[in-house]
């Protein structure tokens, strides 16, 4: 068996596979827990092989941080993994570590029709350069290029990069958050975590009625953002509307600017878990007129493809698939 994981700030799930069958002969066993419950990522691993009773002869994990000489820090999590650590406290040989987002690339090559909902045909050009944007807990970039006899995931923190405002009203919300915030990044608007910035903005703008009913929701959420993007789906009040629109046009400067930076002609993939509930609002046509806002250049972004994944195992499935080519390859 091999032991694959997707870590994140949010979920960590884990699962075994068998060496024989492979990703696709389905997880032998796999179960999810709640991030912030363990001290660590070793607790959780405990937690899960009491209960399976099994011994992998490998791991790989997919962890929502960079990777570094074996290590990572996860970023909305205060954990440090270790690569060495876990295969000395587990007896496990060979141990990957690799960047979640890296990992939703590797899964990529391997995705059917079924597993993808495509927003915009685009032209597809073969062995061309790919992009993966990943709004979830944080916001996730991360890349593939085509090395001549298949594709190589590159992570990034592309996330990070300092936001753009487009217009007056953006304008106006990152002066807003650069009093909260050193540096304000993509992922300060464009995440699961950090919407309710949005929300905040225009609330303290005054130009937006909260309504009694969403006061009372959002007192009692422990997390405000599906509060704010259900109403705002629903159409049941305009600031969360408001604050979803934001959303939505940031995701595609930050995908406009993946197009110009490295022009993925093989086609551009949405993850993470918010685009799947926000499918109904990504096919608005704000959002593609987003991504290919980009002047000179919008002829040219304007063809490429998009594609939400649908699977919400992605980043599980390209951490074992990593694991066992490693493995097969070694």
């Amino acid at each position: 068996m091999i032991l694959a994981g997707d870590i994140g700030g949010t979920k960590t799930v884990l699962a075994l596979f068998s060496r024989e069958d492979g990703v696709a002969g389905g997880a032998v066993h796999e179960t999810r827990f709640e991030s912030d419950k363990f001290s660590s990522l070793e607790a959780v691993i405990v937690e899960f092989l009491r209960e399976t009773k099994a011994r992998p002869v490998a791991a790989s994990f997919g962890v929502a941080g960079p990777v570094k000489d074996g290590q990572a820090q996860i970023t909305n999590l205060p954990w440090t993994i270790s690569a060495e650590t876990i295969s000395s406290s587990f007896d496990i040989k060979d141990v990957f570590l690799l960047n979640d987002l890296e990992s939703i690339a590797t899964a990529i090559p391997y995705m059917g029709a079924d597993e993808l909902h495509t927003l915009n045909q685009g032209t597809v050009a073969a062995e061309a350069n790919i992009v993966v944007v990943a709004p979830g807990t944080g916001l996730g970039v991360a890349f593939l290029v085509w090395i001549g006899t298949g594709y190589k995931a590159c992570a990034s923190e592309g996330g990070h990069t300092a936001f753009s405002p487009r217009n007056m009203q953006e304008m106006e919300l990152l002066k807003y958050l650069q009093c909260r915030y050193d540096h304000v990044s993509f992922e300060r608007i464009c995440s699961g975590s950090q919407l309710p910035n949005i929300y905040d903005f225009f609330k303290e703008q005054g130009g937006y009625t909260e309504p009694a009913w969403l006061t009372a929701a959002l007192e009692q959420a422990s997390d405000r953002t599906p509060v704010i993007v259900q109403a705002a789906l629903e159409e049941k009040a305009d600031i969360c509307e408001a604050t979803l629109d934001i959303f939505v046009h940031t995701l595609g400067t930050v995908i406009g600017n993946m197009v110009v930076t490295l022009l993925p002609k093989g086609g551009i993939y949405l993850g993470g878990g918010i685009p799947p509930r926000i499918l109904t609002r990504l096919q608005q046509p704000d959002f593609l007129s987003a991504i290919s806002d980009k002047g000179r250049f919008s002829g040219l972004s304007s063809t490429m493809p998009v594609h939400v994944i649908m699977d919400p195992k992605s980043a599980l499935h390209g951490a074992a698939r990593f694991g066992l080519n490693s493995i097969k390859s070694s």
